[in-house]
């Protein structure tokens, strides 16, 4: 049996599932999870061999890999080798009764003004029609602490998913926009590493968090997922329910096979040359990025 650390956002309801149901034993893994409290810091451990693999965003894998002027400010040998979800939910809430016009000369909160989330927000604000420098920024974490400041009136407005939207709607927060809407074809959360040196884990864990995945689409393991969504997000037993259910959307939910979709990375590096283009010597960072030579998805 191995023993791997994973750095995740918000706790892993899949991750969890996977444990007691035995797929990660079957697959001689455990998994200690510890939560990051942003990408930035999420992969600067994973860099240093604190995490041995992430639960994060495929964008933040194309920042660290492509771009020289990620937070971090250098490049590294970053890796997905699986897709874990199509966003679970990712979508643009506001604070109760405020609209997309109040957006404007608002602060809206974001991991990093560079992450994927980030970015993906600056196109569901500008699809209910506010644009990208009608508002402020505020950098606030992960997901977790900016539901926490949604609510506690430190934002005006902030990208939620992952239970963390539920328990925001919950309290009367206001959707303006999807992801699935938005930027479909989307991916939200994959399995992420530097190097090789924990490869054969990161592929063990896919292999275990996909078949979980599909047992869970075709329709089981409902009660084991609700208690654990209960438990690790703080649920009651209604929002650990409708949790299960957004695990089971086609259109922002768990990935059955593992499969990385081309076209959802596609996607990612739209996002990412349209808010934040970068070019080094006359070329576009990511011009090579989708090519499957280019290292982007372990194959």
């Amino acid at each position: 049996m191995q023993t791997i650390v994973a750095g995740s956002f918000t706790p892993s309801v899949l991750l969890d599932v996977a444990a007691s149901t035995g797929r990660l034993e079957a697959h001689g893994l455990a998994v200690t999870e510890v939560p990051v409290t942003s990408s930035p810091g999420q992969f600067r451990s994973l860099l240093d061999g604190e995490l041995d693999i992430a639960l994060t965003s495929p964008d933040n894998v194309l920042a660290y890999r492509f771009s020289p002027h990620n937070p971090l400010g250098e490049l590294a040998d970053v890796r997905i080798v699986g897709a874990v979800d199509r966003g679970m939910g990712l979508g643009l809430y506001a604070r109760p009764g405020m609209s997309a016009e109040d957006l404007r000369g608002a602060s809206v909160g974001v991991d990093v003004p560079t992450s994927g989330f980030a970015l993906a927000m600056y196109a569901l604000a500008e699809s209910v029609g506010v644009g990208r420098d009608e508002y402020e920024l505020v950098a606030l974490g992960s997901t977790p602490r900016r539901l926490e400041a949604l609510l506690a009136g430190t934002c005006a407005a902030t990208m939620l998913n992952a239970g963390n939207e539920l328990v925001g709607e919950a309290a009367g927060c206001e959707l303006l926009a999807t992801a699935s809407d938005v930027c479909a074809p989307y991916l939200g959360t994959v399995v992420a590493i530097a190097g090789d040196t924990h490869l054969t884990s990161a592929r063990a864990l896919t292999a275990a968090l996909t078949e979980t995945s599909a047992q869970l689409l075709d329709g089981g393991l409902t009660e084991v997922a609700a208690e654990a969504a209960a438990r690790r997000l703080d649920l009651d037993d209604t929002l650990a329910l409708r949790y299960v259910e957004r695990m089971r959307s086609p259109s922002d939910g768990l990935v059955r096979d593992g499969e990385v979709d081309p076209q959802a990375l596609a996607t990612l590096v739209r996002l990412r040359t349209t808010y934040l283009p970068e070019v080094v010597d006359g070329v576009d960072v990511l011009e090579a990025a989708l090519l499957p030579e280019s290292g982007l998805v372990q194959r």
